[in-house]
């Protein structure tokens, strides 16, 4: 109901028209002259009518004013937030622009400190060669000077002639000790160019770094735009290696679970296996039977298990750490009498698109154990499970027939994702070929008791 000052103000004129007597004139029947004023009044109802309805638009009047009064302050409070919200708004704002100036100012430092690293790299290289040449210099000339010394000892045989015999005899001595000194200045070189090595390992494990840092700081502010100017916090991968040896070249000495980030991959968890080499990421552990791995082509490729017991990796986490080549593949076995073997072998993992083909390249250390899967492999070989035959073998499904998923060529060789028999083994020798195997070391139907599967840079060939 809106009352308004107009309506009051009639009702008052109203009041005070009714509320004063009112003069008429009139004329009698009998015509005389005389006047005769008369006087009338307003009913005391009336008046009372009027009069409560005052007081009801007064009443109206006050609870409007008391209810507009409420609405003001209201209004006046929330613009008194929303000036605080755009005056804290227009603060993150600033301090946004601010932290975008600081960011691009650090990515500029960066992308500086990453040329400066490269330029320390291409010399140290330089110097490493510069020292190998010197080294296969010294090589030749401690080769001619051995055969001069032989030859002067042969002199030395045939001559009668004392004097001549000593003569020849103390230049041998020199010689001797020439070639003495040579070895030690060799040995010192060599010394020398395994610390540059290890300079350069480490050099590029900081180029790699300082990669991702700059690659992060690109991408940071875009991901920031849709926020309040809030960032949630998260583990950077600056911090993360992108495999075990990049930890060990960071400090990192016992064997255990590590998170790692390989380059342009989501960070997972792996089992570092570190020796005084370097640090072998594991991809495969059998050891008591307590995992079963007969299991589908999805589970092969994201991987199952515990990274603290029995395990597979995944095929897809493996490809992300090795898919640049330059890695080795270190498979170690053991067998129930206690006694173990190891083969190693550079290698090469496929993608999905491949089946996650692996290519095996052959060494001048080759053996017969490697050839239980080199000999096939090195021409690739797409891995195979029950749910998707990829072997080589047209009439039958090898991972079937035997257990498993694996690099299955013919179904023969090796298959160290078999069913694991404790000892003693079943008598039937269907059920053995089931279990894992190495061929070329303990047989098809030997059930080996424990194997392990370590992938590492190359590099770390060099130093064992």
């Amino acid at each position: 109901m809106k009352i308004t000052l107009a309506t009051l103000t009639l009702c008052l004129v109203v009041l005070m028209a009714t509320g004063f007597p009112l003069e008429k004139k009139g004329g009698s029947s009998s015509g005389s002259a005389a006047k005769e004023k008369r006087v009338q009044y307003a009913a005391w109802d009336d008046v009372n009518v009027i009069a409560h309805g005052l007081l009801q638009l007064g009443q109206g009047l006050k609870e409007h004013v008391d209810k507009t009064k409420v609405q003001m302050r209201d209004i006046s409070t929330k613009l008194k937030v929303f000036n605080r919200t755009v005056t804290e708004l227009g603060k993150e704002s600033q301090k946004l622009r601010v932290e975008g100036d600081a960011l691009k100012a650090r990515a500029r430092g960066l992308e500086d400190r990453e040329g400066q690293l490269l330029n320390v790299t291409a010399e140290l290289r330089e110097k490493a060669e510069e020292m190998q040449h010197e080294r296969k210099a010294m090589s030749e000339r401690m080769n001619r000077l051995e055969e001069r010394v032989d030859s002067m000892l042969q002199g030395d045989a045939v001559l009668p002639d004392t004097n001549a015999g000593a003569k020849n005899s103390s230049d041998a001595r020199s010689i001797q000790l020439m070639l003495e000194a040579q070895n030690k200045r060799i040995d010192d070189l060599m010394e020398r160019i395994r610390l540059q090595q290890e300079k350069l390992d480490k050099q590029n494990v900081r180029i790699r770094t300082l990669q991702s840092q700059v690659q992060q700081t690109r991408q940071r502010p875009s991901s920031r735009s849709g926020n309040t100017g809030i960032a949630e916090q998260h583990d950077s991968p600056v911090e993360m290696a992108s495999d075990c040896h990049e930890l060990f070249l960071r400090g990192e000495s016992l064997s255990g679970v590590y998170t790692i980030q390989p380059i342009n991959a989501e960070p997972f968890k792996v089992f570092c296996e570190m020796t005084a080499d370097g640090g072998w990421t594991v991809i495969q552990r059998r050891q008591d039977g307590s995992v079963d791995f007969d299991q589908r082509w999805q589970a092969y490729e994201k991987g199952f298990g515990s990274l603290n017991g029995e395990f597979w990796l995944g095929l897809e986490k493996t490809h992300a750490i090795a898919k640049d080549a330059g890695y080795i593949l270190n498979i170690q076995l053991s067998d129930w009498s206690g006694d173990v073997a190891s083969v190693r072998f550079p290698f090469q993992l496929g993608g999905e698109e491949t089946k996650y083909s692996l290519k095996i390249q052959k060494t001048d250390a080759y053996s017969s154990l490697e050839s239980s899967l080199g000999t096939d492999a090195t021409s690739g070989l797409p891995f195979s499970t029950h749910d998707q035959d990829n072997d080589q073998k047209n009439d039958t499904n090898c991972a079937k027939h035997l257990s498993g998923g694996w690099w299955f060529s013919n179904c023969g060789r090796s298959n160290l994702n078999g069913r694991y028999f404790q000892t003693p083994p079943p008598k039937q020798r269907d059920q053995r070929k089931q279990s894992i195997f190495w061929k070329t070391w303990r047989g098809r139907y030997y059930p080996l008791k424990s194997s392990m599967m370590m992938i590492a840079p190359a590099v770390i060939e060099n130093k064992s």
